[in-house]
């Protein structure tokens, strides 16, 4: 995949997908769109009880090729040879990024995806440890909003990501927030590295369980 190609994609509200018979490269644009608001990121009290127990910790890029093969090592990937290939030049560009969620110094989860702007398009979670995509999305969330980034894209809705907060909205919605996402000033790489004992934000702890 062209790596100029691949960004002009984001920008203009497509992603990239390998088709599941050929291999061929699709290029999505689907809708609905499937985001997770930053204000609207749901913790539950057991997540909550869970991230506050000592011997977790969370990274930014410091193990980006781990995450990818987190990602996928699964019996029905999409994460093709091309997609690591890619990704990891956009990673050495300072444009694709990894959470990472390690427990006692193991890592048993994260996330990779894109950032342009305050815009920042999620590709694949795994987890190896109970909640640990779960941490590793809240992680996520957190940093965005330290960096006053908007839209956090998710694709398409599941049942997970339901339970996080993540709702759907139109293409045309989608386009109109994606713009004013993409003209913030905003250098994901440049926001200062957490690599700290995690501990949740009270303020975003809902009430359920």
């Amino acid at each position: 995949m062209n790596i100029k190609q691949i960004i002009f994609a984001y920008q203009n509200g497509y992603f990239p997908m390998p088709d599941p018979d050929t291999g061929e490269i699709l290029w999505l644009q689907p809708d609905p769109r499937a985001i997770i608001p930053l204000e609207g990121f749901h913790v539950s009290r057991r997540l909550a009880r869970r991230m506050g127990k000592s011997g977790w910790q969370v990274r930014f890029d410091q193990d980006f090729g781990g995450v990818m093969a987190g990602c996928r090592d699964r019996p029905d990937t999409w994460i093709t040879d091309e997609f690591v290939e890619a990704y990891t030049k956009l990673h050495r560009l300072g444009v694709a990024h990894s959470v990472e969620v390690l427990w006692n110094g193991e890592l048993v989860g994260g996330t990779y995806g894109v950032a342009l702007g305050g815009a920042f398009f999620a590709e694949s979670k795994f987890h190896r440890a109970t909640d640990a995509s779960k941490i590793a999305l809240y992680a996520l969330v957190e940093r965005m909003k330290e960096q006053g980034m908007l839209l956090l894209e998710v694709q398409f809705v599941t049942e997970h990501l339901r339970s996080l907060g993540a709702v759907t909205i139109s293409r045309d919605e989608y386009a109109t927030r994606l713009q004013e996402a993409l003209s913030l000033p905003v250098d994901f790489s440049q926001a200062e590295d957490r690599e700290a004992l995690f501990r949740p934000s009270p303020g975003l702890v809902s009430g359920r369980s």
